[in-house]
């Protein structure tokens, strides 16, 4: 099964947050999960590291797998945004991963729960 770490779950194992590492160490070691994440919530970390941050920042992503985006997840990601902008204030990379995890299959794991609202996905947060 996948487990699909969001940009925000990243940004906190990289800044040090003992609840992220433990997360992610449960999902890989305990609970069998392959890591995954979205093209885009990849590109939200490596667009925005310092650049002493990036030997470690790329080892870290290393380990996890970056699911490509192809155009049948991009159509599926604008009916999305498109349904759940208006209501909910998604933006294109939560859509994205949404549609992702549609077309794949597995879990979102964030601290965002809000950004996906829709039923078709299983989403968990992250920690409490």
């Amino acid at each position: 099964m996948r487990a699909y770490i969001d940009s925000d779950v990243l940004i906190w194992h990289l800044r040090g947050e003992k609840k992220a590492k433990h997360l992610l160490k449960r999902l890989r070691d305990q609970e069998r999960y392959d890591l995954y994440t979205g093209a885009m919530q990849r590109a939200e970390v490596v667009f925005f590291m310092r650049p002493e941050e990036e030997n470690e920042t790329e080892l870290f992503l290393s380990q996890i797998k970056t699911e490509s985006v192809d155009q049948r997840i991009i159509d599926v990601a604008g009916a999305l945004y498109r349904k759940w902008h208006p209501v909910h204030g998604i933006d294109a990379n939560d859509a994205i991963l949404a549609a992702t995890v549609m077309q794949t299959g597995g879990r979102i794991y964030t601290l965002n729960t809000k950004h996906f609202p829709m039923s078709e996905i299983n989403v968990q947060k992250g920690w409490t």
